[in-house]
């Protein structure tokens, strides 16, 4: 079946790919960890491609966090869109909190499932399974050979349900475990696999952030990271593949100078001005692995009692050592183009060097084995964007994330030569 010429998702226009168009998501990679990595020789592939091809820096969405950031590059477009501003959302309405992971959440199409509606084969490879139901919302994976699944999940997936049998048999690759540098590697080795055997006009490839919680750009840990990294990239760059390679959010140290974490608690402050139990502090960092960062982030949101006067909350707030901005509901939908109703009355970013908790016996940090390192906010909304072809691109702060199917598509359209 051929592909339709130009296809329009979301209001965008993403031509057809004439070579297969992959787009990497490397979770948490602060820019950083790439320059480190290549001034220590260990990035050659990555090296050669920056400078061969187009080299910019863009920003992530606010909040700079997983799934907002995943299914933003998914559709094309903010969370105001899409509906995802977060892993975790609390609705008003029920008084319940609830992961945001699945599709019911989703307001929008994404890019992979209208390219496969218009003849494109698809490959979505996801390091967790929390994204997995995300972006293959409305995918065939019975048909023409796409497929979408986790590294997670790999030694159980269906043709059924995720376009391949086994996949951790196939890729002779152990299922990883769930906290390891392992699970984004198989990432990796899955979509150079794909893309021999199954040539996908579009592959997805997103890792998880497992390693950039723990280790800083580098040290040994990290810089042996992407060097692995780097031997997959080559692999692809060599196969002819367009590739943009870019990231969900940043990563910065969020601890004192002793090492312990330094965090603002929203909810005992708010408890304190307002009374126990009339407010709710809502981490939308929270999800079922909380072992590398124990739910502190760098962006809460905050449901008020009507009653109160909302400006002196924002002020008071706002005021706060380590709290970097806060902004009422309108002003944060605005700025950052967020779904209304699915964010509080009070949206508050701590600076580069703190966290924002709810109280302190509501954190288990006993699994934290290193001084910690988070994401969230502003401090971590500049990421790479590298494409593996000379192409145009404008720099942060137009250029998005979220612009790397985009570009990808774009870039796979052109000459090699």
């Amino acid at each position: 079946m051929a592909i339709t010429p130009v296809i329009e998702v979301n209001q965008r226009s993403y031509p057809a790919p004439v070579t297969p168009a992959v787009v990497i998501c490397l979770d948490g990679c602060e820019p950083a960890y790439l320059d480190k990595a290549i001034a220590a020789g260990l990035m050659p592939n990555l090296q050669k491609i920056r400078a061969s091809g187009t080299n910019r820096l863009a920003h992530s969405v606010i909040p700079s966090f997983t799934n907002p950031n995943n299914l933003s590059i998914a559709t094309g477009q903010p969370p105001i869109v899409h509906g995802i501003c977060g892993n975790y959302l609390y609705d008003p309405d029920t008084g319940e909190e609830v992961m945001m992971n699945d599709v019911r959440f989703l307001r929008a199409p994404t890019i992979f499932s209208r390219f496969q509606r218009a003849g494109a084969t698809i490959a979505i490879v996801t390091a967790k399974d929390k994204l997995r139901a995300l972006l293959g919302a409305a995918l065939t994976l019975e048909a023409n050979g796409s497929c979408c699944f986790s590294a997670e999940n790999s030694a159980t997936t269906t043709v059924a349900e995720h376009g391949i049998d086994n996949a951790a048999g196939w890729l002779d690759f152990p299922q990883p475990e769930v906290y390891s540098a392992e699970l984004s590697e198989f990432v990796f080795a899955a979509g150079v696999k794909l893309l021999k055997e199954r040539q996908p006009d579009l592959m997805y490839l997103t890792t998880t952030d497992y390693i950039q919680h723990k280790h800083a750009p580098g040290t040994t840990d990290a810089n042996s990271f992407y060097a692995m990294f780097d031997k997959y990239l080559g692999e692809l760059d060599n196969m002819g593949a367009a590739i943009v390679t870019t990231a969900d959010h940043g990563m910065k140290p969020k601890h004192k100078a002793d090492g312990t974490p330094d965090v603002i608690y929203g909810q005992t402050i708010l408890d304190e001005m307002l009374g126990s139990g009339t407010s709710r502090v809502i981490l939308p960092i929270t999800d079922p692995y909380v072992v590398h960062h124990g739910a502190l982030g760098a962006f809460a949101t905050a449901y008020l009692p009507a009653e109160c006067n909302h400006a002196e909350v924002v002020a008071t707030l706002g005021a706060l050592d380590g709290m970097l901005l806060v902004l009422g509901k309108a002003e944060a939908v605005e700025q950052f183009q967020l779904p209304a109703d699915r964010i509080g009355d009070v949206v508050m970013i701590s600076d580069e060097t703190v966290v924002i908790g709810t109280s302190e016996e509501c954190h288990d940090l006993a699994a934290l084995k290193e001084p910690l390192r988070s994401h969230g906010g502003l401090t971590e909304q500049v990421v790479p964007f590298i494409v593996n072809r000379k192409i145009d691109l404008p720099s942060a702060p137009e250029l998005k994330n979220y612009d790397a199917i985009f570009y990808a598509t774009h870039a796979a359209g052109q000459s090699t030569s």
